[in-house]
């Protein structure tokens, strides 16, 4: 092996030879286990939480191989209408051109070449990530088999009434001219105002005040609404105004939906543009007035002083109108609820339009009870109420979006406008008795991009074909997804699988929480905290990473910020740290929590853990190669039994981790045994036995053969989470342990119930470690040089304290760098000593002739200064109010642990200077 570990010169190597010899493939033996990926849009590149997720399933994949499962992980991307659209008109306008001078099918076919160019960086990157996913069946939802199953589906729920077309009002991006659905639409917050306004009445001349945060849409008025208790106004009901600046009258009309406190009390009722006032309108049978024309300027059923304006310049025209005449009674500054589109940005209006919907009703009731009789279960538990109280309150699904890139909608009109749903033309045509010689025009409109993936697990499989494929990994059996989509995706999965296979599309649904930055935000471009995954793999220098950060920026005002953010946080740019360090910190993150922070000092620890492996395994094999390692015969030291039941005890939590969908378990489990266990104790443990001149040959064959036994089920219980140094390795390691095999990926995963424990082993071994450490805690605090052989004292030592430091006294010396320790009579004084507490024995260090003890007073007095000093501010500091309630939580946590490490030291600091204290004084 390498000196050092160099994820550069292996990672490609070993995955194209993975990929080359069909690992990936399912294997065709064993009980199926399938997982389906939640497909990127074709749109970009893997950002972290794609690069998250994938680790999560790859795990689980690659761990159920190991098992002997027959695995698919299936592959693909999405289509993404909106967003792919956006792109390549945005190319286009960047060169002087638009889509609608290139034509659709000119448009459509650059997005074709476009994806074929752009689409395949996602593969790369999940190469780059060690995905093992059956590249032979990647899928694109634009594909003719899955194309097919979507107008499948869309006919066959057309034939059962459950798709409709109506005129509905909808959400509607102005600036992507489209409807979108309510899962769509980013309602936040912003400042805005109320205007209180005066519309007069047309018996007696005087006013009604009506308050409105949108003036814009007073010329689609159709009523005046107020409570029909309102003692201030009910007496007004049935009575009408005049709409300012139009000649029409409208009613005023009383109904429960008005907050009689909310304003004035009076409500403008604009049937088509607020979703609230279609319902009261549908109530009282009033007109719905559409004002606004697809760019959301005013149309002509507005006055003609308004026509054409834009709406921001018409609610500035309209006030300035209303002004002049005395009509505007007072504004006043207002929070309010305003919609976005999540693509475009753009405040969305309410718009009367005409669109395909499905009934959803009828198809989320089964959806609801899969969940309830456990056919489905979420991972944690929690998000199944999220998911009923979407489910039970659900409303129909607007399907159809204004795109030319897409899933064309298989409906085809005359010229009488009727139209006819069929799986093509000809189809339609027949179906109907329309004479060839009649035009048919198919519909312009798109589906929903979540409408093909609401199809993912079973389109994947060939339905609507029963292939081989569908039957043997359909239902999948998890889906691995972030909590916000368990709406746009995963209820609609539900629905549609048990709809079109009578089956559910998964059995169980782990919900995973959110990447965000270490200091809990949300990564994007505009904030300038993005990490691109492969960055960390790779490295990159600081000024590729600025580049990246600050091009492209939609608020070029941030660039200097994002620059002396990043310059702070990644002074020298980032350096590689391969790709297991990054999917360990994956691993460990992967917690329960809704919000997982990455902090970049993680993935530096798991480097350190791989090359903390990578030093490990060159001595096992340094010890072990060109020796015998043959059990028969061996002797088994206590070191050797109690690595090996540790070893059962590390799988058994590997076990439930991956069972209980914890891999921040698995990965603890794996660290602190590999770490802590295997290499800080047993590896030096092993030299009292493999350097000694004095121990049996079969002595150190047991040793031989517990090492790199040891090694090789550790790598086998690693590989899921690290695999490409837990392959580089093993394929060192196999031959020594007289393991058969191509590749760790297809051998067996190790079981904890094929290794005995041994408890006796692990108590004996835990006392031999407490007196080693409890010397080493004397060492460090008298700061001895750890060449320095000391003298041991053992005072209330118990028969069993001289069992076990009889059997194990080549440990205790070599590791503790003592002397023969020596048992004090009960009665025998001690001279003065650092004490160290192991149960109730007591390990005494003579300090007389050990130290200086004026200058070790001095060095001491200068410590507890100092740590006085910070312990004086941080009580200060945690005292204060207000840092207590505006500090991040985990800063706070973190200031309190050090709170309470400083006391302990101090503690610790004033025992040891009365210990010295004394030995000066003798």
């Amino acid at each position: 092996m390498d000196k050092a570990f160099s994820p550069a010169d292996i990672e490609r190597r070993i995955y194209a030879n993975w990929e080359a010899s069909g690992y990936f493939a399912p294997s065709g033996v064993g009980p199926s286990y399938s997982i389906v990926i939640p497909p990127p849009n074709v749109t970009g590149t893997l950002h972290m939480g794609h690069a998250f997720q994938d680790t999560i399933m790859d795990a689980l994949i690659r761990h159920r191989r190991m098992q002997g499962f027959d695995t698919l992980w299936q592959p693909g991307t999405d289509h993404a209408g909106i967003a792919t659209q956006m792109v390549v008109e945005r190319q286009l306008i960047a060169a002087g051109a638009s889509r609608v001078e290139l034509g659709r099918e000119a448009f459509v076919e650059r997005i074709w070449q476009w994806k074929e160019q752009s689409g395949g960086q996602i593969a790369r990157q999940m190469r780059r990530l060690g995905a093992s996913v059956d590249w032979q069946r990647d899928r694109f939802t634009m594909d003719a088999g899955l194309s097919q199953a979507v107008t499948e589906v869309f006919v066959r729920l057309y034939e059962e009434g459950l798709i409709y077309r109506g005129k509905r009002l909808v959400n509607w991006d102005p600036v992507l001219k489209t409807a979108l659905s309510d899962l769509e639409v980013v309602a936040e917050e912003e400042a805005g105002s109320l205007w209180h306004l005066r519309y007069p009445r047309v018996d007696d001349g005087g006013f009604l005040v009506v308050a409105t945060t949108r003036p814009e849409t007073l010329l689609g008025d159709a009523a005046v609404a107020v409570h029909p208790d309102d003692a201030r106004y009910r007496h007004l009901i049935g009575r009408r105004l005049r709409l300012p600046l139009t000649l029409r009258e409208i009613p005023i009309i009383g109904d429960t939906y008005v907050d009689p406190t909310f304003g004035s009390g009076c409500v403008k009722i604009t049937p088509a543009h607020d979703f609230n006032d279609y319902e009261v309108g549908q109530r009282h049978g009033l007109p719905s007035i559409n004002i606004m024309n697809p760019d959301a300027s005013l149309n002509d059923s507005v006055p003609s002083a308004y026509r054409g304006l834009d709406r921001s310049a018409a609610r500035t025209r309209i006030l300035a109108d209303l002004e002049m005449l005395g009509l505007v009674e007072r504004v006043e500054p207002h929070k309010l609820t305003v919609p976005r589109g999540d693509r475009s940005n753009a405040v969305l209006e309410p718009l009367l339009t005409d669109q395909w919907f499905v009934d959803i009703k009828p198809l989320a009731e089964p959806a609801i009870r899969a969940v309830e009789t456990g056919d489905i279960r979420f991972v944690p538990e929690n998000w199944s109420a999220v998911y009923y109280e979407w489910m039970h309150k659900i409303k129909d699904w607007c399907i159809s979006r204004q795109l030319w890139w897409g899933h064309r909608i298989p409906a085809w009109y005359d010229t009488e406008g009727r139209w006819y749903v069929a799986r093509n033309e000809a189809e339609a045509r027949a179906a109907h008795g329309i004479d060839p010689s009649l035009p048919l025009r198919q519909d312009e409109d798109v589906l929903d991009t979540w409408f093909s993936s609401a199809l993912w697990p079973f389109s994947t499989q060939g339905w609507p074909e029963k292939t081989p494929a569908f039957n043997t990994y359909y239902p999948t059996s998890v889906l691995v997804t972030g909590f916000d989509i368990i709406f746009f995706w995963v209820a609609r999965m539900i629905m549609m699988g048990l709809k079109f296979t009578g089956n559910v599309p998964f059995r169980e649904v782990y919900v995973h929480g959110l990447i965000r930055d270490h200091d809990g935000q949300k990564m994007s471009k505009s904030k300038g905290n993005v990490i691109d995954p492969l960055d960390i793999v790779d490295g990159i220098s600081l000024a590729d990473l600025l580049a990246k950060r600050t091009g492209g920026l939609m608020q070029p005002q941030m660039k200097p910020a994002i620059e002396k953010a990043t310059r702070k946080q990644f002074p020298e740019g980032i350096p590689a740290f391969g790709t297991d360090a990054l999917r360990l910190c994956f691993a460990r993150l992967a917690t329960q929590s809704r919000d997982l922070r990455f902090d970049m000092s993680r993935v530096e620890e798991y480097r350190n853990f791989c090359n903390k492996l990578w030093n490990a395994a060159r001595y096992v094999l340094m010890n072990v190669e060109g020796h015998d390692t043959a059990v028969e015969g061996a002797e088994f030291s206590l070191a050797d039994r109690w690595i090996r039941s540790r070893l059962a005890a590390m799988l058994a939590r590997v076990e439930s981790g991956f069972a209980e969908y914890r891999l921040d378990t698995v990965a603890n489990a794996l660290y602190d045994f590999t770490w802590h266990e295997f290499c800080d104790w047993y590896l030096e443990l092993c030299k009292a036995v493999l350097q000694s001149e004095t121990a049996a040959a079969a002595a150190k064959r047991g040793t031989r053969s517990t090492l790199i036994t040891s090694l090789e089920a550790l790598l086998r219980a690693l590989h899921p989470l690290a695999p490409f140094i837990s392959e580089e390795i093993w394929q060192r390691v196999r031959v020594s342990a007289g393991v058969a095999g191509d590749t760790i990926m297809r051998s067996p995963f190790p079981t904890s119930d094929a290794i005995p424990t041994d408890p006796q082993a692990e108590a004996e071994m835990r006392w031999v470690m407490g007196f080693i450490d409890g010397v080493r805690q004397i060492r460090g605090e008298l700061d001895i040089a750890p060449s320095r052989k000391l003298e041991v004292l053992l005072q209330n030592a118990s028969a069993t304290d001289g069992e076990y430091l009889g059997r194990n006294l080549h440990y205790v010396m070599r590791l503790a760098g003592v002397e023969t320790p020596r048992v004090l009579a009960p009665a025998q004084a001690a001279p003065i000593s650092a004490v160290a507490l192991l149960g109730t024995l007591e390990i005494l260090v003579p300090m007389a002739g050990l130290i200086d003890p004026v200058a070790e007073l001095a060095r001491l007095s200068k410590r507890r200064l100092k740590a006085d000093v910070e312990l004086k501010k941080m009580e200060s500091k945690l005292s204060n109010a207000a840092f207590a309630q505006n500090a991040p939580a985990d800063v706070v946590a973190k200031d309190q642990q050090r709170l309470s490490e400083l006391r302990t030291e101090i503690g610790q600091l004033a025992a040891q200077i009365a210990r010295v204290t004394a030995l000066k004084d003798q």
